[in-house]
């Protein structure tokens, strides 16, 4: 069972990181042999009765310094590679859109998320050269900023670190089109932080909050994490006080992972102290943390729509329920992942491999995969049961052909799991245990 709750971590990692790769299996059992990229879109296209829509992801995997508990392909580069990475990514866009020309001229792009790494780091005007090179290949509209918070408008994120916020960025980021900012706090405890090996402080929190509203922004999104070397009931109360205090549109709060793919996690499995690794709250305490948020931010008037994330009225991460909800995406970058439908791909992770690629003018990718039916049908139990609203039970049994009312009902009978009607959801005061509840429903 060990392993199997680790694959659904990461799976679920993936996927709120805007990583995950989906797929859409009623068009896949229509498949005769593996489809090349051109014939996914055009089988997409030809097979929807509105405009297709997709979401955009572009990888920077550069940072100040490696957080203690970061299992990412990021790294500390010099500055001076940042100039040709940008460069490197416009090329792969143009690239993309010249093989598909004529495969993606009835799609729009609805949705770009800028990830990493820390994309705050590169030159504003890198990262608008980026956004004109995606809407000189693709359509993409500018969106209007003083109605950023419209669902005709484009949703265009960047992550950005507190302490790499000034006027003049936010000012540019805002001129160039994007219109909301994922704000990587994790912590308002100083001594959190630091564990961590964060570069801000809580002050650089405020600080930054406050240079982007004043800048015009209307759509900030916050992360938090529960679980941090030192952090303690009160420590988690106060960060939490103090999110509701900025008031973001959208907060993420994600569970400590620990995993060998990061310096704490290996120190912690280790049963080491560098990096903090004995003060890691107990897991009882991360559920306590968790529950608590939960209730304060629901009196708040947040919605709880994903288990690691809440929003405002009307104020849902666009992007990321691409994710969720296994629509198609492009991923622009090293280590980015796309999805058409059909078949998932990925670049290669190593930034100077990746730039090296492009101007060679020889593909980025290294992993292409074509969907099995029962891995579509995990992905569509596992990612939709993250959503709050749950599955429609009824439409998956008839897409897929299956029977899973033996699996359900012993789990329901547990109070795991709700079925009300033809909707299929998580139990609410089961949400800590989530992954030993998908363990049992896919066996």
């Amino acid at each position: 069972m060990v392993n199997r709750i680790q694959q659904f971590t990461v799976l679920r990692k993936q996927a709120a990181n805007a990583r995950w790769i989906c797929r859409c299996p009623h068009q896949e059992r229509r498949l005769v042999k593996p489809l090349t990229f051109s014939s996914a879109w055009t089988l997409l296209r030809y097979n929807r009765p509105i405009k297709m829509k997709f979401g955009v992801y572009i990888q920077v995997p550069f940072c100040q310094t490696k957080c203690t508990y970061c299992n990412f392909h990021t790294g500390v580069v010099s500055r001076d590679r940042y100039e040709p990475y940008a460069a490197a990514v416009c090329s792969e866009i143009g690239q993309t859109a010249g093989l598909t020309a004529a495969e993606i001229r009835d799609v729009s792009v609805d949705t770009v998320y800028f990830g990493g790494g820390t994309p705050s780091l590169l030159a504003p005007v890198a990262l608008e050269n980026i956004l004109e090179s995606l809407r000189d290949n693709f359509s993409l509209e500018r969106p209007s900023q003083q109605q950023s918070a419209r669902t005709d408008n484009a949703e265009i994120t960047l992550e950005a670190d507190p302490e790499t916020i000034t006027r003049e960025k936010a000012e540019a980021w805002l001129r160039a089109g994007f219109n909301r900012i994922s704000l990587g706090a994790q912590s308002f405890s100083d001594t959190e932080l630091q564990a961590a090996g964060r570069m801000h402080r809580r002050t650089d929190i405020f600080a930054a909050a406050a240079v982007l509203r004043e800048a015009g922004f209307r759509n900030i999104s916050l992360d938090l994490i529960a679980g941090l070397p030192h952090q303690t009931r009160e420590s988690w109360e106060e960060s939490v006080a103090q999110v509701l205090r900025i008031r973001p549109e959208h907060l993420s709060i994600y569970m400590l992972e620990i995993d060998e793919g990061s310096r704490l996690g290996k120190e912690s499995l280790a049963g080491g102290k560098r990096y903090s690794a004995a003060e890691i709250p107990p897991d009882d305490s991360m559920a306590e943390f968790y529950d608590s948020a939960c209730v304060r931010l629901a009196a708040a008037g947040y919605e709880h729509y994903e288990i690691s994330n809440w929003a405002l009225s009307g104020m849902r991460s666009r992007h990321n329920l691409k994710y969720w909800q296994r629509r198609p995406y492009l991923g622009f970058g090293a280590g980015a992942h796309s999805f058409d439908g059909v078949k998932r791909w990925s670049n290669v992770h190593d930034s100077a491999q990746y730039v090296s690629c492009i101007q060679q003018g020889t593909s980025p990718r290294e992993q292409i995969e074509t969907v099995t039916s029962a891995q579509a049908l995990e992905e569509e139990l596992f990612l939709g049961l993250r959503q709050l609203e749950g599955i429609d039970l009824e439409r998956i049994e008839r897409d897929y052909h299956v029977n899973l009312q033996t699996r359900i009902a012993p789990l329901a009978q547990q109070g795991l799991l709700e079925l009300n009607g033809k909707r299929l959801r998580l139990a609410a005061d089961r949400l800590t245990v989530s992954n030993e509840v998908f363990v049992e429903l896919l066996g």
